[in-house]
């Protein structure tokens, strides 16, 4: 039976654009690169060199703390570069794909049979171990601490979200291989919304002999796993979870087990108002996203394209690559060519505010054609209560935030910083009039502490 979660705070987004229920598959154009700073917290260093051959699952990179934590080329093929910034930093490992492609095969496994060393194992050799983050910290977890518990997210509510309820069909057995992975290791947990019929869905696939399953009833960011960890088991000083916020990362284990192989392809939204037909798309990990956004939208308009969702998301381009952990492609107007007459003074029926400054709100659930401009410029913080009316956690935000730019650590510790992740503030971040680049800041504030407690 389900433990079912009510939640009180958050906001919900409508834009338009959202994906329609059908798939598309594109020709690849054989380009593709793993990106390290979408891990975050590891410290790359590369195992592989210009010229050289590799197999999809050969590890790329590894992480130098941890040497035993490999990253998987995404396809077989031939690295053509190594690509690196200031001071050296690895921005990118590009691998140019076989048209026959060739996989290192790990070996099917029977994961009722293993152990949660074994499974841990498993997915180090086969380099998909980094795709698992933990708290504290919200970074690419430690493979030789074990966690209390482990974290999984099955829904995902921020605008204009891939559902993972339309990812998963024909995928089922995958997702329960790889939930039962997880069990092997820790105590598991999987958070989902209310959603009849994916609910039955996951009953009717047993999960729950096996898994804690949790229905969380409310508005975004109800799919945060950071949020579900707060109200479900709190992170305390001293202790480790395990988290995986986006599910994918669980087919790609199922499929592991299942198959031996290193499987990365996963289904991706192209989606927001710029797009002319917003659907879904197969792609891998790491694929040039030119043939997928170069006919999507009108190019004479300025766009913003982002690796990603609107709230969390990284600015790209159309030669950039489909991120690790990126379920969606938004295209949205860019915002720096719009001209508006007598400005903020217009009463507004077309743009969307979260306090009624608009006549807007007179609108009922309308969606909105929103733009990348900030309106405003960065201001004094004031102590308004902004946050926390969209911040569905037992923390007081406002005050957290405060403590982290003064850099009082003991203060930060003291108000919950070890359950938080940047994502959890990406709403607040949006309602936020004193335009703070919060989910920065709390990043920030995540480094140093790990610096602090190394």
């Amino acid at each position: 039976m389900a433990n079912v979660i009510k939640l009180r705070k958050g906001l919900d987004i409508k834009l338009q654009g959202k994906a329609e229920e059908k798939t598309l598959h594109l020709k690849s154009n054989g380009k593709f690169a793993l990106v390290p700073d979408d891990f975050v917290g590891v410290t790359p260093k590369v195992v592989v060199k210009e010229g050289d051959k590799v197999k999809a699952g050969d590890a790329l990179f590894v992480n130098k703390l941890y040497p035993e934590v490999k990253f998987a080329s995404p396809v077989s093929g031939k690295v053509t570069a190594v690509e690196r910034g200031e001071r050296r930093k690895v921005l990118c490992v590009k691998v140019e794909a076989d048209k026959e492609q060739q996989f290192t095969d790990f070996g099917r496994k029977d994961v009722s049979t293993l152990n949660g060393q074994q499974v841990v194992d498993a997915l180090l050799e086969a380099g998909i171990f980094g795709y698992i983050d933990q708290l504290p910290y919200a970074v690419s977890t430690n493979p030789s601490v074990m966690p209390k518990a482990i974290f999984v997210s099955a829904l995902r509510d921020k605008p204009l979200a891939c559902d993972f309820e339309y990812e998963v069909k024909g995928q089922e057995q995958d997702f329960v291989t790889g939930i039962l992975a997880l069990s092997k290791i820790a105590k598991t947990h999987v958070g989902m919304g209310i959603q009849p019929d994916f609910r039955a869905a996951i009953q009717q696939m047993g999960i729950d002999q096996f898994a804690e399953v949790n229905i969380f009833d409310g508005k975004c960011p109800a799919g945060n796993v950071g949020v579900q960890v707060n109200h479900v088991d709190p992170v305390n000083k001293g202790e480790v979870v395990w988290t995986i916020g986006d599910p994918t990362v669980v087919l790609f284990i199922g499929r592991l087990f299942n198959t031996g192989k290193v499987d990365l392809h996963r289904l991706v939204a192209l989606c927001g108002s710029e797009v002319q037909k917003p659907m879904y798309v197969d792609m891998l990990v790491g694929e040039e996203l030119s043939t997928l956004v170069s006919n999507s939208y009108d190019a004479s308009h300025s766009v913003r394209i982002i690796n990603g969702n609107v709230l969390t998301g990284t600015p790209t381009t159309k030669d950039g690559y489909l991120g690790a952990h990126a379920s969606e492609i938004t295209i949205i107007p860019e915002g720096n060519d719009a001209d508006e007459m007598l400005g903020w003074i217009l009463p507004r029926f077309k743009q969307f505010s979260v306090n009624r400054s608009y006549f807007s709100w007179l609108c009922g659930k309308k969606e909105y054609a929103l733009d990348a401009r900030v309106k405003g410029g960065e201001r004094h913080m004031i102590m308004s209560g902004e946050y926390d009316r969209v911040l569905p956690m037992d923390i007081y935000g406002e005050y957290l935030v405060k403590a982290i730019i003064a850099g009082d650590i003991d203060r930060q510790e003291a108000l919950g910083i070890y359950e938080v992740s940047p994502e959890d503030f990406a709403l607040a971040e949006f309602v936020d009039s004193s335009k703070l680049e919060l989910q920065r800041i709390v990043r920030e504030g995540l480094d140093i502490l790990r610096k602090e407690n190394a």
